[in-house]
């Protein structure tokens, strides 16, 4: 029995479900919606849901939990000034699961769209490095 084993394992090691994980709630949070498989996309919602849930809540130590899962500071930026208060007043369910009506090509693996509920009014743009002065 599978008491206490929550998630799917999708075939691999702990670790690079974890990865997985991190890598499809940066794609989400970059583009406010991703194509992926079904499953991968039902689990997503038990990882990013959470961190907007935190983000929400705006102070030192959920900055913290989110830098530590995102690893990124212009990210969790974008998720506290952005993201968090464009679902201020919501109390959960910031995204949903749209089943494609294609399956993948190769596997033949249901496919899903997953993205936010509410459009978010800014895109991430990323910095990109100084330019530097020609002496």
């Amino acid at each position: 029995m599978r008491h206490n084993n929550a998630g799917r394992k999708f075939s691999r090691t702990p670790s690079h479900r974890k990865v997985l994980m991190q890598n499809l709630t940066k794609a989400l949070l970059l583009n406010g919606k991703i194509k992926t498989t079904l499953m991968k996309a039902k689990d997503l919602r038990r990882v990013v849901e959470p961190i907007i849930t935190q983000a929400r809540r705006n102070d030192l130590h959920s900055r913290r939990l989110a830098y530590k899962y995102l690893n990124d500071h212009r990210l969790v930026a974008y998720l506290f000034d952005v993201v968090a208060p464009a679902f201020k007043g919501v109390p959960g369910g910031y995204t949903r699961v749209l089943k494609l009506p294609m399956p993948r090509k190769g596997d033949n693996a249901p496919m899903a769209l997953i993205e936010f509920v509410k459009p978010l009014e800014e895109k991430f743009k990323p910095r990109l490095a100084p330019e530097k002065e020609a002496e």
